[in-house]
């Protein structure tokens, strides 16, 4: 069945129009008056609705019944990630929201080629958001992560956070898999550096402020690659897979 986030209030019974772009998709699919959908607006749950009127730029639809079923982690997720050059960054929101994550923080490294400006960075910013809700409807979450606004690494990592903070490098002495197998089910910020991996200060200053450095093999992975892996392994060690 077709799913689709929806902002706005949703109960059973209601009867509502949907924003435009649904409407759009709905007339691509086809789909006819008597067909159903499932909507979800990001507060849990999700509910199913039946089309009561269709047009091209305009569908109506009733709200039959509400599932509480969710599909998140036991424990929070973040993924620092230094921003990436082109669109490796939409690549990776789209597999980390699928792979658990529950809120994005994107980061300007040292070696980021991608410098944003304050306007390009709104832009952008409206976009990812726009990818994990995307990726949100195909994977079954029935919420949304965050996607925070882009910070410089030394602003970020100065930052006082309730949660541990990972970060990785070929020059750990521990390995990603033995830290969680030694460590119950916690909330976490994983740290992925740009191209070229954060700098040895960067390193150093994240180390300063509490991250526990670790590494995950002696392969060098590529930073779309990276977060990727350690959100899998991390699915995997702690029973989430």
């Amino acid at each position: 069945m077709p799913r689709f986030y929806c902002n706005l209030p949703l109960d059973i019974g209601l009867q509502l129009d949907l924003p435009e772009h649904v409407s759009h998709h709905l007339a691509v699919l086809r789909l006819a008056v008597g067909d159903t959908v499932t909507l979800f607006n990001g507060h849990g749950g999700e509910y199913n609705a039946a089309l009561i009127r269709v047009e091209r730029k305009r569908c109506t639809v009733e709200v039959k019944t509400f599932d509480a079923r969710e599909a998140e982690p036991g424990h929070v997720l973040t993924l620092a990630q230094g921003l990436p050059e082109g669109s490796k960054m939409d690549w990776i929101i789209e597999k980390a929201v699928e792979l658990g994550a529950t809120a994005i923080q994107p980061l300007a490294a040292a070696r980021s080629v991608v410098r944003l400006s304050e306007e390009r960075a709104a832009k952008k910013l409206a976009h990812w958001q726009a990818v994990a809700i995307a990726a949100a409807e195909q994977c079954g979450r029935n919420r949304v992560p965050s996607i925070a606004e882009p910070q410089s690494f030394a602003g970020w990592v100065a930052q006082h956070d309730l949660h541990p903070r990972i970060l990785l490098s070929p020059r750990a002495n521990q390995s990603l898999s033995d830290w969680a197998r030694h460590h119950p089910p916690q909330a976490l910020t994983v740290m992925i550096g740009p191209e070229g991996g954060f700098t040895l200060d960067e390193e150093t200053a994240a180390i300063t402020h509490g991250a526990i450095c670790l590494s995950i093999g002696e392969r060098v992975l590529r930073t779309e690659t990276a977060g990727l892996a350690v959100l899998a392994a991390l699915n995997a060690l702690w029973g989430e897979f």
